[in-house]
Formats: C-alpha cells, sequence, structure tokens
C-alpha cells in the first residue's frame, strides 16, 4: 500500500479500535514471564544455598562486605523496581478497552498482581518496621501499587499514549536500573564467592519480559494512532 506499512497485517488494531489476539495475548505472557524472572535466580551457583533470586537481591547486598563503606553509589531499593513496574503496567493496561480482556482474565491478573506486590515488603517486618527510614519507600510504593490497581477502570479512560508512557517508562527503568546496579555491585559479589559469580536464568528471563512489555506498548501505541488516523479511521 504505497510503502505503508498495514498493521493489521501484524495482528495489531482491528480496524474497530482493538488489539487484536497476538497483541492482546503477549502482553499477558510478557508480564508472566517478567514475574516468574524475578522469583528465578540472578546469580546462579551449582550449590542452591549460595543462588540468589531477584527478590532476594535487595536484601542480599545489604550483607555483602564493603558495600556500607563502597565509595560507588548504591540503590538496593532498585531491585524493587521488576515487581513495580510489572504491577504498574498491569493496571494501566488491564482494563483497556483495545485489549478487551474478559472480566474472568481481569480479575485473574489483578488477583495475581497482588502477591506481586507484595515482593516490596522486606522479609520479615510489622507495622513499625515498615514506618522506618529504611523501609519507608517500600511501604510508599506498595501502596501506590495497590492504589493503581484499585483504580485500573479509571486508568482505562487515559488516552493510549497516556496508558502506554505510563507503562512502558516505568518498565524501561525496570529493565535497565537494577542491571546497573547488578554490575556496580558484581566485583564486591565476586569478593564474597571467592570466584567470579555467573548471572542466573531469572535475570535474562525477567529482562526478556520487561523488553516485551515495552513492544507490546510501542505496537499499542502506533496501532492505535495508525486505526485512529490512517486508512482505517472510522
Amino acid at each position: 500500500m504505497n510503502g505503508q506499512t498495514d498493521l493489521r497485517s501484524i495482528d495489531s488494531i482491528t480496524p474497530a479500535g482493538q488489539a487484536g489476539p497476538l497483541l492482546r495475548w503477549l502482553l499477558p505472557i510478557s508480564w508472566a514471564v517478567a514475574a516468574v524472572g524475578y522469583f528465578g535466580p540472578w546469580i546462579g551457583h551449582q550449590t542452591a544455598a549460595l543462588t540468589v533470586t531477584g527478590v532476594d537481591m535487595a536484601e542480599f547486598v545489604k550483607f555483602v562486605p564493603g558495600i556500607a563503606e563502597a565509595s560507588f553509589p548504591i540503590f538496593r531499593e532498585l531491585f524493587y523496581f521488576p515487581p513495580l513496574a510489572v504491577v504498574v503496567s498491569v493496571a494501566v493496561l488491564i482494563g483497556s478497552k483495545e485489549l478487551a480482556y474478559p472480566r474472568p482474565f481481569r480479575a485473574l491478573v489483578l488477583g495475581l498482581a497482588l502477591p506481586l506486590s507484595l515482593q516490596l515488603l522486606p522479609p520479615a517486618w510489622s507495622p513499625g518496621v515498615l514506618l522506618t527510614a529504611e523501609f519507608r519507600l517500600q511501604t510508599a510504593a506498595l501502596l501506590l501499587c495497590w492504589l493503581l490497581l484499585a483504580s485500573f477502570w479509571l486508568l482505562a479512560r487515559l488516552p493510549v499514549v497516556v496508558r502506554s508512557a505510563l507503562s512502558a517508562i516505568p518498565v524501561l527503568g525496570a529493565g535497565t536500573l537494577p542491571v546497573w546496579q547488578l554490575v556496580t555491585l558484581r566485583p564486591a559479589i565476586d569478593g564474597v564467592y571467592g570466584s567470579p559469580v555467573s548471572l542466573g536464568w531469572g535475570l535474562f528471563a525477567c529482562l526478556a519480559g520487561l523488553a516485551l512489555i515495552v513492544v507490546t506498548n510501542v505496537v499499542l501505541f502506533l496501532g492505535s494512532r495508525q486505526t485512529r488516523t490512517g486508512p482505517w479511521a472510522t
């Protein structure tokens, strides 16, 4: 068609403005892959007890010798970014009219997002602990997650460009900032293990899921824009 890309040919957006099956179901798969990767090993080791999952990274780095005196920036909270970003993406897009998810599926995904958001809590906590300076930011992030999940129906009324940005921007941060922190900390971690550590499959799975979330958001935005302004606008 005169060199123009027919977005319908890649099953992105239908003429009625709804996402096709490929995009509609790729997004929840991306959420799941990112979440599973976060629960998987980020630091691999042949001894299970020495394997560190994404869930444990924020607490693990607190006990790495030399971290407290390190001259490089350490922000352990960045390791909580992946579950935060996935929950935000779910809250922003699960009610999307373009994706048109069935109500039972929406309820299922929202229900699964709740325990994922709880990964922002420290391993041992109490109401008093959550209000201390060390965990105050995590508590605020958790409350934000719950507020967004409860407001998913309202977020669905935002323009597509706003929803895509609200979903994609945190995910981009979740895919880059924890990796930067891990690379920064890796020499100290290698010192703890006595040899260079290997990165686990969980890290790569999480990054793959986050990358897919960004891609689906871009396709959703471009496809919806094409539907409204292109030759198939109704």
